[in-house]
C-alpha cells in the first residue's frame, strides 16, 4: 500500500549502485551481517486494538501525506495522495493517485482479494509478483517487489510496508526498500479516511 515513485527508488538504486561499486561486495557483505539485527513480527501486535480490517479501512476515499527518504535518512521527496477503495465480496480495488512537491503525478492501481484464512493477495501493473499481506491486532504487514526500469535496465526493489491503525480514521504505514538484501530506502506516511458520503 505504501506511496512511492519510480523516479525516488532509481535515485536510490543508482545512489546504492555507486557505493556498491566503489566499497566492493565484502564491506556490504559484512554490512548485512553486523546491521540484520532483530526486528518486530506480526505476534507482537496480536492483542493490540483496533483490529485492522482493510476491507472497512480502504473503502471508500482516504487522503495520505508521506515522504521518501535514501538510505542515509535524507528526504529526496514529499507527496499527499488521493486513495479510492472499493470491494465487491472479497475482491477489492484500491487506486492511488499521487501528487509530488516537484510537480510530478503517478498512479497505481491495485487488485487485491481477500483469503479465506483472512490474508489478503494484491497486483498491480509494475508489481513483480503477488503481494502478500495479513494482519495482527492494529498491525498489518505487506510485502511485493516493485520493477523499475534504471537506464534501460530492469531493477527488483523488494518493499516491506508496516501499516499500523491509530484509530477508526487513521494509519501510519512505513515501508523499507531493499535491493540484493540491503535497505535502499524507506517511505513513511500518514493515511486518513476522509470525512462524509464517499
Amino acid at each position: 500500500m505504501s506511496i512511492h515513485t519510480d523516479i525516488s527508488v532509481i535515485s536510490i538504486v543508482n545512489s546504492m549502485r555507486k557505493r556498491f561499486l566503489s566499497n566492493g561486495l565484502f564491506t556490504l557483505c559484512m554490512s548485512a551481517l553486523l546491521l540484520g539485527g532483530c526486528s518486530s513480527t506480526l505476534v507482537d501486535y496480536r492483542s493490540s486494538q483496533p483490529t485492522f480490517d482493510m476491507q472497512s479501512f480502504f473503502n471508500g476515499k482516504l487522503r495520505a501525506y508521506g515522504m521518501v527518504q535514501d538510505r542515509s535518512g535524507k528526504v529526496i521527496r514529499r507527496f499527499h495522495a488521493d486513495l479510492t477503495g472499493r470491494w465487491q465480496g472479497r475482491e477489492g480495488i484500491l487506486q492511488e493517485d499521487f501528487y509530488y512537491d516537484d510537480g510530478e503525478t503517478e498512479r497505481r492501481v491495485w487488485s487485491l482479494q481477500k483469503q479465506s484464512d483472512g490474508s489478503y493477495t494484491g497486483t498491480a501493473s509494475d508489481v513483480t509478483r503477488q503481494a502478500f499481506g495479513s494482519s495482527q491486532g492494529f498491525a498489518f504487514n505487506w510485502k511485493y517487489t516493485l520493477a523499475i526500469v534504471v537506464d534501460g535496465e530492469t531493477w527488483n526493489i523488494d518493499l516491506n510496508d508496516w501499516l499500523y491503525q491509530l484509530d477508526s480514521s487513521r494509519l501510519i504505514n512505513r515501508a523499507e526498500m531493499r535491493k540484493w538484501g540491503f535497505k535502499v530506502g524507506e517511505i513513511t506516511l500518514v493515511i486518513e479516511k476522509e470525512q462524509g458520503p464517499n
